[in-house]
């Protein structure tokens, strides 16, 4: 025997659906026995999903998921399978995984680095597992190894690096090649981000190439548990070399990807390895040894191959179009909503939201087929007697234009045209008559009126809001989500009415800079992603200057002219909240970047942005749940925590300031 076939897995999971959970991994188990895989590889914490939190530290979820891993192993027959659950131990609990083989646990090994940054908490509910230690746990009266152990299964050796052990410095993969593993096994629950794909990439080809083994990567699929998306992806790799990669931001429940390993050629490049250290000094109890007859498997050619979009000059376009796209349509069915309401503007940004919401019923429709994609809404009974995607958008997507008379026939035009051209439902009302109400009634509270002279922010404000009753009413009774339709450059300032345009269930953009949204819309209006189509309607969209509309249209109100050029404040955002600079290194970097404005221009940049990041952290804490889409996250629930009260950099605006002025700077 030389070679083996092995598979990873993706599996779209729930958090605490035992039901669901169970059934993918099944399935996933099926689906590789009959494409002639031995070893498999599942997602981290696949049983009882990633995105658990606090109910990691539930006894109650320990048992359960013992008792579905219970279950699971008659499902494992002729099979060699990697499951992932918590597991407690000596009064800790650890993020396991579970190596079984033709039906009997073979032992546990946990985690040794626990992902902390960004998103991830793991150390607020899991411990780190001490290398080179190896003990037993006892589950329903036997004793199983537990550890960092390896497993010799037929003589071949298996090892594990769990997620974040394959990202640090000091990965145990160096140390598992020294104890002759031949597979390492990488179970993974790996967030998507831009440019994060790459990453992986590059270690698990690094890792079998100097480790000198057979390298499976698998990772979780979709939106787990309402904030962040897995893109899935799994990568096979072998003497330096990928030799299998699996598709990413599926709409299937379950993909299976498999690849031929050639054990003794790895073996053979160890041995001829200078840098290669045999660790003759392991003691013999951290290995796991069973018989195990492998399959003689036929020589092969098999090079890892990525759909053109993958590859292509779009890459970040498609990525963010197909993970937004995946965490609707996996929000949508997990909620067991009815369907989406955007409130349109005929800006960037909810045209942007109710394109995704569209195009995302055309792409599960077409990946799944009618019958699958009616299966995964099937509490939307409807959708069975739809003929075509037309119709299945205009169930799904409700769009609704509310006017006032400071909004102009432009921005209609471009929102009607953008949402008739997609499909959906559209219905444009006039809600002036209720902001003129709201006016009066306070009016008479006061005693006197109110002018745009003494009162600009709080009238802009209460056309807004007035907006937000017949939006939720409107989804309620529809029984649907309403999405709102911020971005990540108006949540950095402010730029948003609380209970007006920030109404919604699910931030779809939230986590995407206007300048970057801008570009991207272009891109769908003339491009669009592969196996789709382009949304030429967005040419009204694009031409228009984005505005608010919340003023007289005398004024010609404009986003940047009440704020600063978006180019600037997103360069000011990543400087300040993603690099930690001080208001006078980025006034520094700024003349650089931006020499065709003066000092006094930059400086009160500067100041208006500090100022309106420190003012308006509490909205920021009231935004609906955001998709994560790139590591420079704004949401202070899953990436980037900020003091809702605080001096607001006050002491560095004035030593910036004065700087300039002095001409210190």
């Amino acid at each position: 025997m030389s070679r083996v076939r092995v598979a990873g897995a993706t599996v779209n999971q729930t958090p605490l659906d035992w039901s669901n959970n169970f059934t993918n991994i099944v399935r996933a188990i099926e689906i590789a026995r009959n494409e002639g895989a031995t070893i498999l590889c599942l997602p981290e914490l696949c049983v009882t999903g990633y995105g658990c939190e606090d109910a990691f530290l539930s006894p109650g979820v320990h048992k359960t998921a013992l008792e579905v891993l219970m279950e699971c192993l008659p499902h494992t027959k002729g099979m060699i399978v990697s499951l992932g659950l918590p597991l407690f131990h000596r009064c800790a609990v650890f993020n396991s995984a579970c190596l079984v083989a033709d039906g009997e646990i073979l032992g546990f090994v946990p985690k040794k680095f626990l992902a902390s940054e960004g998103l991830h908490y793991e150390p607020r509910w899991f411990k780190p597992w001490p290398a080179g230690v190896c003990d037993q746990i006892e589950i329903a009266g036997r004793d199983y190894p537990i550890g960092d152990y390896v497993f010799s299964v037929g003589g071949i050796r298996l090892g594990f690096e769990i997620c974040e052990d394959a990202w640090v410095a000091q990965r145990p993969g160096s140390e598992l090649a020294s104890r002759g593993v031949d597979l390492i096994l990488n179970p993974s629950a790996s967030h998507f981000s831009f440019g994060k794909y790459e990453v992986r990439k590059r270690f698990v080809v690094e890792g079998s190439r100097a480790f000198h083994v057979g390298y499976i990567y698998t990772n979780l699929m979709g939106n787990e548990a309402g904030r962040v998306i897995y893109d899935g992806g799994v990568l096979i790799a072998s003497q330096g070399r990928m030799i299998a990669a699996g598709p990413r931001f599926s709409f299937r429940p379950v993909t299976v990807t498999t690849g031929v390993v050639d054990v003794e050629l790895n073996r053979v490049n160890r041995a001829r390895s200078a840098g290669f250290d045999p660790h003759l000094a392991f003691r013999n109890d951290g290995v796991v040894n069973i018989a195990w007859a492998f399959p003689d498997i036929e020589p092969s050619v098999e090079v890892g191959q990525w759909p053109a979009w993958e590859t292509g000059p779009y890459l970040k376009e498609e990525e963010f179009a197909r993970a937004v796209m995946l965490g609707l349509f996996d929000y949508l069915r997990k909620s067991k909503a009815r369907g989406f309401v955007v409130s349109v503007s005929g800006g960037a940004d909810s045209s942007a939201v109710a394109c995704l919401a569209a195009l995302m019923v055309e792409a599960a429709h077409q990946e799944l087929g009618h019958e699958a994609f009616c299966q995964a809404l099937s509490h939307i009974p409807e959708l069975k007697t739809t003929q075509t995607h037309q119709e299945r958008i205009a169930k799904l997507l409700h769009c609704i234009y509310q006017a006032t008379r400071n909004n102009s026939p432009a921005t209609r035009e471009a929102a009607t045209a953008v949402v008739t051209s997609l499909g959906a439902t559209m219905s444009c009302i006039s809600v002036d008559e209720i902001v003129t109400l709201y006016i009066k009634r306070i009016e008479e509270v006061l005693g006197h009126p109110l002018t745009w002279e003494k009162h600009d922010i709080a009238l802009q404000n209460i056309q807004a809001r007035a907006r937000g009753p017949s939006a939720w009413l409107l989804a309620n009774v529809k029984g649907a989500l309403l999405l709102t339709t911020s971005n990540r450059s108006e949540a950095a300032v402010g730029y948003a009415t609380m209970d007006g345009d920030t109404c919604g269930s699910i931030s779809p953009i939230a986590g995407i800079n206007k300048t970057y949204l801008r570009q991207w819309l272009k891109w769908l209006e003339q491009v669009g992603p592969e196996g789709l189509h382009p949304v030429p309607a967005l040419a009204k969209v694009n031409a228009l200057t984005p505005t608010a509309e919340l003023r007289p249209s005398e004024q010609q109100q404009t986003d940047e002219a009440d704020l600063m050029p978006y180019p600037i404040l997103d360069f000011i955002e990543k400087a300040a909240i993603r690099d930690k600079l001080s208001p006078r290194e980025i006034y520094r970097l700024m003349r650089h970047e931006f020499p065709d404005y003066g000092p006094e221009q930059l400086v009160t940049w500067v100041e208006r942005f500090f100022r309106l990041w420190c003012r308006n952290q509490w909205k920021r804490e009231r935004y609906a749940p955001a998709f994560h889409v790139d590591d420079e996250d704004l949401d202070p629930r899953s990436w980037c925590r900020f003091p809702i009260l605080s001096g607001g950099f006050e002491r560095e605006l004035a030593e910036l300031r004065q700087a300039v002025e002095n001409g210190k700077v």
